[in-house]
C-alpha cells in the first residue's frame, strides 16, 4: 500500500499543503522546526487516529484556527481510497471515500502504519505503559478484533476499579464482573503472546544484519505464565490469582492483576537492554523491532505497511545505514526526513522523490 497524494489544512505549522508522493522513497529535506516531522505525524494520525507525540488532540490543530484536517488518497491492492480526519474541539470525524466512520474499529488497519523517530528509545527506557502502548497501536493495525476486545476489557476494568473504590463489596457480584474480564484478558493474552513470538522469529536476524550482534529477543512479561496453556487452563489460573490478590485489591482499592499490567523486556543475549544496553544498541533494537513489524504485516496480513523514518540515518554510522539499505526496497514506500542529504546515501537519493519544506510549505 502506498500515498499518492496528501493534504493538510491548518495541522501544526501547515495552514494549506498538498504533495504527491512517490510509491517507494520519498526524502522530506528541512531545517529543525520547518515541519518535517509534522507531516510524518499527519500520515500516521491519518493511519491511527491519534498522534505519536501529543495524548491531546487540540495540540495539533494550528494555532488561532478551530479545526484542522488531514487527508490523502491511498493505493492498496489495485484499489484506490481516500482517508480523511477532521479534528475540532473536542470531536474527531473519520471518513472512508468521504463516507463518515463511526467506530474507530471500522477505520483503523485500513491504513498500515509503522514509524521509526529519536523519541522511539523511551519503548526500551520508558514505563511499562509505552510498551503497552506500542503492543496496542501495533496489534490494532494488524487485528481489527483486538482492538474491539481491548475496548470491552478496558470497559469492564474500568467498571470493575469503580466498584473496587466503594466500601461494601459483594463478593458475588465482583465475581461475576472478574469472571468477564478474565474472558477478554484471555483474548488479549493470546493475541500480544503471538505477535510477540512472530517478532521473535525475526528480530534477531534483523539485529545481526544491522549491527551484527546475535541473539536478540523480546520477553513477554504477564501476570501468568501463558505457555501451552487452552483457554479452561488460562481460566482456572486466572481466577485463582484473583483469589490470590483478594485482599489487597480491596485494601488498594485497584485491579492488581491483567493485561493492564503486562510489560516487554529487550535482551542481546542475557543483556537487559534497558538496564545495561548502550543508547546504539538500543537504537538498533527499536529498529529491529520495526522491521520486524514489516516482515509480519507482508507475512499474515498480506500487505506491505507505509515505513515512515524520521531523521533515523543521521543517527547511525555508514555500516549501519548500509545494512539497513537492504529492507528498504522497491516494495514498500518509504517517507523519510532529513536536515542534510549527506545523511542519506546516493543509492536512496538516485531514485527517490526528494521534498523540501521550509516553514511548513514545499520549496521549489
Amino acid at each position: 500500500m502506498y500515498i499518492s497524494n496528501l493534504k493538510l489544512s491548518n495541522f501544526r505549522n501547515y495552514k494549506t499543503l498538498n504533495i504527491n508522493l512517490d510509491k517507494n522513497i520519498n526524502i522530506i529535506i528541512g531545517n529543525n522546526g520547518e515541519g518535517k516531522t509534522n507531516l510524518l505525524e499527519s500520515i500516521y494520525v491519518l493511519g491511527l487516529t491519534k498522534s505519536h507525540r501529543s495524548f491531546i488532540d487540540n495540540n495539533l490543530i494550528r494555532n488561532n484556527c478551530d479545526s484542522c484536517k488531514i487527508k490523502a488518497k491511498l493505493n492498496k491492492d489495485n484499489y484506490k481510497s481516500e482517508l480523511e480526519i477532521i479534528l475540532e474541539n473536542k470531536n474527531k470525524i473519520l471518513k472512508i471515500d468521504k463516507q463518515i466512520i463511526n467506530k474507530n474499529s471500522d477505520y483503523i488497519s485500513n491504513m498500515n502504519i509503522i514509524i521509526f523517530y529519536p523519541e522511539d528509545l523511551e519503548l526500551i527506557k520508558g514505563s511499562p505503559a509505552a510498551r503497552r502502548r506500542f503492543l496496542n497501536l501495533e496489534l490494532s493495525q494488524l487485528n481489527r478484533n483486538y482492538l474491539i476486545i481491548l475496548n470491552d476489557y478496558n470497559k469492564l476494568l474500568k467498571m470493575r476499579n469503580d466498584y473496587l473504590k466503594n466500601n461494601y463489596i459483594d463478593e458475588n457480584y465482583l465475581n461475576i464482573l472478574t469472571d468477564y474480564l478474565i474472558d477478554k484478558a484471555i483474548s488479549i493474552y493470546k493475541t500480544r503472546k503471538k505477535f510477540i513470538d512472530k517478532l521473535n522469529d525475526i528480530i534477531n536476524n534483523v539485529y545481526f544484519d544491522i549491527a551484527k550482534l546475535s541473539n536478540f529477543n523480546i520477553k513477554y512479561k504477564t501476570s501468568i505464565e501463558l505457555d501451552n496453556l487452552n483457554y479452561e487452563e488460562l481460566k482456572s489460573k486466572l481466577k485463582n490469582k484473583f483469589k490470590d490478590v483478594y485482599n489487597q485489591e480491596i485494601k488498594f482499592k485497584n485491579t492488581l492483576i491483567g493485561p493492564h499490567r503486562d510489560d516487554l523486556e529487550f535482551f542481546l543475549g542475557d543483556l537487559n537492554l534497558k538496564l545495561y544496553g548502550s543508547q546504539g544498541q538500543q537504537r538498533v533494537a527499536v529498529l529491529s523491532l520495526k522491521i520486524g513489524e514489516i516482515n509480519i504485516f507482508k507475512k499474515y496480513k498480506e500487505q506491505t505497511p507505509i515505513l515512515l523514518l524520521d531523521d533515523v540515518f543521521s543517527e547511525l554510522d555508514q555500516k549501519k545505514k548500509n545494512n539497513l539499505l537492504k529492507y528498504i526496497n522497491d516494495n514498500i514506500q518509504v517517507i523519510i526526513t532529513t536536515t542534510d542529504v549527506k545523511n542519506i546515501s546516493k543509492k536512496i537519493l538516485k531514485d527517490a522523490n526528494v521534498i523540501k519544506i521550509k516553514e511548513g510549505k514545499i520549496e521549489e
